[in-house]
């Protein structure tokens, strides 16, 4: 999302540090299955609901590309700690 200048770069940080925060929650609350890691991953999905505004508001949105990178981000994430959940699960209360 940084390359392309349809989305502004300073709410494109925003939605990378709702990443890194989720990291850091994921490691204080070490979620031991699949629904803890759920519950992780909808707060975090919905703070990005909430900037899907702010896109709106700037003249952008968070369409079919940034929902893919921000989708790949989640599952890259969840990888990373060790789960195998699916994509669509980790962002369902999506809004974008």
């Amino acid at each position: 999302m940084y390359e392309d200048d349809y989305f502004p770069k300073m709410l494109v940080d925003k939605g990378k540090v709702i990443l890194i925060n989720l990291c850091l929650q994921i490691e204080s609350d070490k979620p031991s299955c699949l629904d803890e890691l759920y519950t992780l991953s909808y707060a975090a999905t919905e703070k990005f609901n909430d900037l899907g505004t702010e896109f709106d508001d700037m003249g952008s949105e968070i369409e079919t590309a940034a929902r893919e990178s921000i989708g790949a981000d989640f599952e890259f994430i969840a990888k990373t700690y060790g789960f195998v959940a699916d994509t669509e699960e980790l962002i369902a209360p999506r809004e974008w």
